[in-house]
């Protein structure tokens, strides 16, 4: 029941908004032209935005992809490593046995 209610407020919500925004456009004390350019110039500023924010979201990806694979050479560095070294204390304790 109450998520109902949260849905349909939030409709509401939604709703004035989008009929705020008409409202302010058609009383604007602008002229169309300067409204249409000055949106226009908005939407541009916004796209470039939105790509230079992706650019360096894919940057801070790659590097921590990188780092992710360095971390996981160095781990299978050690690991390996230990095998080995557990393997040599196994032979020589074997030989020490004969």
């Amino acid at each position: 029941m109450s998520e109902e209610n949260g849905a349909s407020k939030v409709g509401f919500f939604l709703a004035g908004l989008g009929i705020g925004a008409v409202l302010a456009l058609l009383f604007a004390p602008r002229s169309g032209q300067e409204t249409r350019d000055m949106l226009a110039q908005k939407a541009g500023e916004g796209r470039d935005f939105v790509k230079t924010k992706t650019d360096e979201f894919r940057k801070q990806a790659e590097e921590a992809v990188e780092k992710g694979k360095d971390l996981v050479t160095k781990q299978k560095e050690r690991l390996s490593a230990a095998l080995e070294a557990g393997k040599q204390a196994y032979q020589d304790e074997k030989a020490k046995v004969k």
